[in-house]
């Protein structure tokens, strides 16, 4: 998050299910912005031999079923969307630009999910990964302030640095967007926060955890309140460069299960932690290994086993579980970027374990 001067984000939103367009209507990047609840990026350099960029926006509204093109056919969500497609020689890419706010991005690149992926560093601390998607295509993704962008090659071939290229020379569509969208509540941008819509089980990390079932069944705290709720609960606020803008409670009435909290950093770094009583959640300890390619191993904490996975040492992704020694799981998730490799994120695990420790008689879910 950036100072609370900065004024947070509001979209246009439409008012029903029914006034979605037929079919995703063609505009331009810095248009498509004010329909959006993330950064809208544009290309700045398109590969060579490609002279064609045409980019088209899924509007957000209301959960609800409807015959339009391009819409999810498995859930009634209506989040918003943009999709670029590139091409020219014979060669054609697309991008697709949203906000993955249902779960917390599985390996920080979902569309590549069970594929061998390569990061390569594209500027400002990000990471651009490359893959395969669920398709078959040869693909990437990154997450740039929040945004996904995934691409996805559909006709012809592009080399790897035509892609790390691409995703390197992607510029905010609107500059002045980018403040306002990284200081505004995760909670207050997710569309599943906002709305009791249709969700799909995904996995989530390199350990086994897919959530959550088809309802999203989270309560989540006003976003003025967080500071004082985490607190109350014991749990930091803050963790390195990381501040806590959210949280979330799972359970069934009065039995609250699991907590998750969404801390984020000024550049759109993320770390997910989910907390929940021994046994008690949907942790379940030592964890299994999900299908994605990583390393994993066992590390120490103050004498307490860590289950660490991680995609790639120096940048990430990584998923660490482990116990605290008053009875409750813990696992954090961490984004990838060049200052979110095994160590440093291993200090972050450290650091908020120390601060759970020192709050002493706080009882986390309690």
């Amino acid at each position: 998050m950036v100072s609370s001067s900065v004024p947070q984000w509001r979209w246009q939103i439409l008012g029903s299910a029914a006034d979605l367009d037929p079919v995703p209507p063609v505009i331009a990047e810095e248009a498509a912005q004010d329909g959006c609840n993330f950064v809208v990026w544009r290309p700045s350099v398109l590969p060579e031999g490609c002279d064609t960029s045409v980019g088209t926006i899924r509007r957000e509204a209301p959960p609800g079923r409807v015959d339009t093109e391009g819409r999810s056919p498995w859930s009634d969500a209506n989040p918003s969307g943009y999709r670029t497609e590139i091409s020219g020689g014979g060669r054609r890419l697309r991008l697709k630009q949203f906000l993955y706010d249902w779960a917390f991005p599985a390996a920080d690149h979902p569309c590549l999910w069970g594929s061998e992926t390569r990061p390569f560093e594209i500027g400002e601390g990000r990471v651009a990964w490359l893959g395969t998607d669920y398709l078959g295509h040869r693909a990437g993704s990154a997450r740039m302030a929040r945004t996904t962008v995934e691409l996805s090659v559909l006709e012809g071939e592009f080399s790897d640095e035509e892609i790390v290229a691409l995703f390197a020379a992607l510029r905010p569509a609107v500059p002045e967007v980018v403040a306002s969208v990284l200081a505004t509540p995760f909670r207050d941008l997710s569309y599943w926060a906002r709305h009791a819509a249709d969700m799909v089980s995904v996995p989530t990390g390199v350990f086994s955890f897919h959530r959550r079932g088809r309802e999203h069944e989270g309560d989540w705290i006003p976003s003025g309140d967080v500071t004082a709720f985490l607190t109350e609960q014991g749990v930091p606020v803050s963790a390195g460069g990381f501040r806590a803008d959210s949280a979330a409670t799972f359970g069934d009435g009065a039995d609250v299960r699991e907590l998750d909290v969404v801390y984020a950093s000024p550049s759109g770094g993320e770390l997910r932690l989910t907390a929940q009583r021994t046994g008690g959640g949907r942790l379940a300890f030592p964890p299994a290994r999900d299908k994605h390619p990583a390393a994993d191993e066992v590390r120490d904490l103050d004498g307490r086993p860590v289950h660490l996975g991680c995609v790639d040492a120096r940048y990430g992704a990584c998923d660490a579980w482990w116990q605290h020694p008053d009875g409750y799981d813990l696992r954090l998730l961490g984004s990838a970027g060049t200052d979110l490799g095994r160590e440093a994120f291993l200090g972050l695990v450290a650091e908020i374990d120390a601060a759970l420790r020192l709050a002493g008689n706080a009882e986390v879910l309690g």
